[in-house]
């Protein structure tokens, strides 16, 4: 993989390599790890972790963390461990497949696993493989729920952010396995529906499930062109490298 962009995370706290052509994560993988309760000491899975995006933003949020992640794709695991070197962090990335991990990850267990799954079920491929094995389904999205799950300590924590209309299948994986369910709609502006949804799960836990208050993402209630303009909360999340743990606690 030789034609790679230099990009800036966390407003260029991270330097991040990734394909011009091919899967290139963006605000997603930031809110998934503004999402993750981790603290220091403790261990963190990103299944199908790309380029590292989510593991080294966490990380870089939370210093003294372990993190390991997994990636099918040989040339995105390489850029993974390219990129937490450069950004000073040490980042375990093994190769293979979440159905079928390697044995090496069968043994282990943390206290987080975090995931940001395909989200599209089928459509017109991408031209470039690897963007399009990142965005489109071929593992089942309870596979991924199960591949979390298994690798969880008990009352270990998962954490996923997807597509809204896939909730249904989330909770149907989740179903009699993980509990104190909290769920955060990501909506473009207010009033509008949300695109996306972060759901967080207890290993074991039996608690009951929480709908929480919609996160905002742009302050204008049109597009404004070339402007950006984010709400003060989601600019400290992708900017600033704030946590949205706040969203999710109980109060």
């Amino acid at each position: 993989m030789s034609d790679l962009s230099d990009d800036g995370f966390l407003d260029g706290r991270l330097r991040i390599a990734q394909p011009k052509a091919g899967f290139r994560s963006g605000a997603d993988a930031v809110m998934l790890a503004a999402a993750c309760p981790a603290v220091a000491g403790q261990s963190v899975l990103e299944l199908g972790c790309g380029a590292g995006v989510a593991s080294l933003c966490l990380g870089w949020r939370v210093p003294g963390l372990r993190l390991v992640g997994l990636e099918a794709q040989e040339d995105y695991a390489d850029l993974a461990r390219r990129n937490a070197l450069v950004n000073g962090m040490a980042m375990q990335v093994l190769t293979g497949d979440l159905a079928r991990p390697p044995a090496e990850l069968r043994t282990m267990a943390f206290d987080h696993v975090i995931a940001n799954p395909p989200y599209f079920l089928g459509g017109t491929p991408a031209p470039d493989g690897g963007r399009a094995r990142a965005r489109c389904e071929e593992t089942p999205l309870a596979a991924w729920v199960d591949a979390g799950l298994r690798r969880l300590r008990p009352r270990g924590i998962l954490t996923l952010i997807q597509r809204a209309d896939r909730l249904d299948a989330i909770l149907a994986a989740l179903s009699g396995r993980a509990g104190s369910v909290a769920i955060l709609p990501v909506a473009g502006r207010a009033g509008h529906q949300a695109g996306r949804v972060i759901v967080q799960a207890t290993k074991g836990a039996r608690g009951p499930l929480r709908l929480l208050a919609p996160f905002v993402m742009h302050g204008e209630a049109t597009h404004a062109g070339d402007r950006e303009d984010l709400t003060d909360a989601a600019s400290a999340v992708l900017r600033k490298g704030s946590p949205l743990v706040r969203f999710f606690t109980k109060v």
